[in-house]
Formats: C-alpha cells, structure tokens, sequence
C-alpha cells in the first residue's frame, strides 16, 4: 500500500456539482481529498482484505445465530430487553440485509486487523461507489494513470441488484434526518440505486413517519410504509417512543433489526471468543472481565454504543495518547488491543471494506491526521496498480 501524491483535477468541484456530490466539504472543511490516492496490488486487495472480511463477515452471522438464542449475551451488548424480541424475530424471520462497512488497520504489511463493524447506519457510501469511480475514469482518460488501473469496486451494480432481491411489493420509503447533508446524500444515493432496480420509492424526513390507530408505521398521507430503509441507528430507535411498534407495525426494515447486534462493539470480545486466534482478530474484552489484563499496558477502550470516534481513549504503553471525550459511554465499554493505524506523511488512513448482503463488494479509505478516525477524516480515492 503506497500514498501517491497525484494533484487534482482541475475541474472536480464542478465535476462533483454536476455528479450532486454536495457535500465533498463540510462546515466550510474539506471532506472530499484528490491530491493523492492510496495505491494497492490486486493481492492485497483480494488475499489481505477482501477475504479477511468475508470470513469475518461469516463469523458475524454465527455470532447473531449464538446471540438471539442465549439473554446472556444479549444483556450484555446494553440492548433495552424490549428489544430483545424484536431482535430475535427479525433473525429467525431471515429478514435480508442490505449493506454495511467493516474497518480495517492495515499498512500493506502483515494482516489486516479487523477494528469494528459499521453494520446498522454506516455512511460514505456514494462517495466510495460513484464518485471515487468517477475520479478513476477521468484519470485514467487524462492519461495520468497507467492503463490497467483498476479499483475495488462493485458497489453500484450490487446495491441495484440487492435491491430487486431484498425488495417486499416493489416499493421502498427512505427516511433520514433531512437536514444532515452527509446523510441525506447517503439516503438520495440508495433511493437512486432503488429507482434503478425498477423499485417505486419516496423520501421522508424522520419526523414525517406516523403511527396509525392500527400500530402501522405511515407517510404523512396516511400510507402504510411496507419496506423502509432508515439511516437512524436501531439503539436510538429502540429508545425512542414509537420503539415498542416496531414488532407489530408490518414493516420491514433496511437495516433489520438483528443487525443491531453487530454495530454493538460489544460484538468485539464476542468474535475473539468465538475464534480465538484468528489471524484478523484483535483480543478484546468487556471492561471488567479479569482476562483484560491479557492486553497489558497498550490498548483502546470503546464505548458499546459510538460514532465517529467519540470515547474512544487509546492507551500506549500505559500512556493516554488519546483520551476519548464525547457523549458516549454510559451503556459500558470493550477494550481491544491496540492496532495502530499507519502513518503516511504524517496522515493516518483507515479502510473501510462494504459488503452488500453477505458479500465484500468495494473499498474506501478515510485518513485523518490523529490515531483515531473522527468526523473530520478526510475521505480519499483509492487504485489498484496492474
């Protein structure tokens, strides 16, 4: 893995106005980075990277299958026992996932080391299936990669394809906070991939959603919605007051419930027991279990519920390097060992695999100047190199 400093097309802003990349800067800061892009070989992409998600992603459904069956291990990810049920339904019912994210440290050296699982609400999706394929296309046609440079890149075909599979009555609703521009643009992009997948959709600001004297989840029309695919996370859905309808309103969810049990980073020490050793696992425990001690005096402590890096505190060597401020932390914690992001210039990229339904279908690759990746990381395009 190489950092190569390319410079920018000239045009790209226009190109991203025309493309309705709306929101390649955020709060006036850069968000969108193509003065350089991270250069893979094909082996690491495929041996180090995608097969490594995979066999983790194959993990995760066991643990599920192991986690529905056993309050035990429920319990233990913070989830409301309200949930527990609806959770439990939603597996067994083989309600079908539509996509999700797994992060990796890896430097191009060694094992890729698997961080967390972006599974409910992941985000920087456009960006990886459209507009970095954008970026290579018009590199490639300026001459300024070689011929045969290639990207990790299905995510656009699949996410169509998906779509027609995991689609109830031909009709989809999306629905996110409007306002939040990062995810109105993730949630325009899916509502795209489901109009071209031949799928009738609508768009529906959260607030928007009712509740029917029947306990159905309903558009401002009064319209029943029979499939919603909602960028709002089920431990924040769980809590809130229209929770409880969710067993009995008749919709079906993208991202369904169950998969409320793998965004948990809970699910972390939860994985290390069940495949100890796994060349692609870092240890990790619950805080308060004595096995901790295991890690010594480096390692991170995550809260179960998180984004964007808040609370996450890194130890090095018995040293808070990071100290994890945020709003996060109250429902308990998870301690894994430490994996340090590469430093590249001075820059520290972390790498997103996607997975759409059960297969690794692209990459991205976020960098930011720190040891943990916040919500000022800069997103940055990436190339395989025949």
């Amino acid at each position: 893995m190489r950092r190569l400093r390319l410079g920018e097309r000239p045009d790209w802003r226009e190109t991203a106005r025309h493309a309705g990349f709306h929101f390649h800067s955020l709060g006036g800061a850069p968000y969108w980075d193509e003065s350089h892009a991270y250069a893979f070989g094909l082996d690491a992409i495929e041996q180090d990277l995608e097969g490594p998600a995979a066999e983790i992603h194959a993990l995760c459904l066991d643990f599920v299958d192991r986690a529905i069956r056993d309050e035990v291990i429920l319990a233990s990810l913070g989830l409301p026992e309200a949930a527990w049920d609806i959770v439990r339904t939603s597996w067994l019912r083989g309600d079908p996932s539509l996509y999700g994210r797994m992060d990796f440290s890896y430097g191009g050296e060694g094992q890729a080391k698997f961080l967390e699982y972006n599974a409910d609400t992941p985000t920087a999706l456009y960006e990886s299936a459209v507009f970095q394929w954008l970026w290579l296309e018009q590199m490639l046609e300026a001459g300024r990669l070689p011929r045969g440079t290639d990207q990790f890149n299905a995510l656009h075909e699949r996410l169509i394809d998906r779509f027609r599979a995991v689609t109830v009555g031909g009709h989809v609703a999306f629905a996110c906070a409007a306002e939040a521009p990062e995810d109105r643009g993730t949630v325009a992009y899916l509502e795209d991939c489901a109009l071209q997948a031949g799928l009738a959709t609508r768009f529906l600001d959260l607030p928007e959603i009712g509740l029917d004297t029947r306990g159905r989840f309903v558009d401002p029309a009064g319209q029943p919605i029979r499939t919603l695919f909602k960028l709002y996370p089920w431990e924040w859905a769980f809590r809130d007051a229209f929770g409880p309808a969710v067993a009995r309103s008749g919709t079906r969810f993208l991202e369904p419930p169950w998969k409320a049990l793998l965004s948990n980073k809970g699910l972390l020490p939860h994985l290390h027991r069940l495949a100890p050793g796994h060349p692609n696992l870092l240890p990790a425990f619950f805080v308060g279990d004595a096995s901790a001690r295991e890690l010594g005096g480096s390692y991170v402590r995550k809260p179960l519920l998180s984004r964007e890096g808040a609370n996450v505190r890194i130890v090095r060597d018995g040293s808070v390097v990071e100290p994890g401020d945020g709003p996060y932390g109250a429902e308990g914690h998870v301690v894994q060992a430490l994996a340090e992001l590469p430093d590249l210039d001075g820059r520290r990229p972390v790498l997103g695999v996607w997975l759409v339904g059960d297969e690794p279908a692209g990459l991205c690759v976020r960098e930011d100047a720190g040891p943990v990746t916040t919500d000022g990381a800069l997103f940055v395009p990436h190339l395989i190199l025949a």
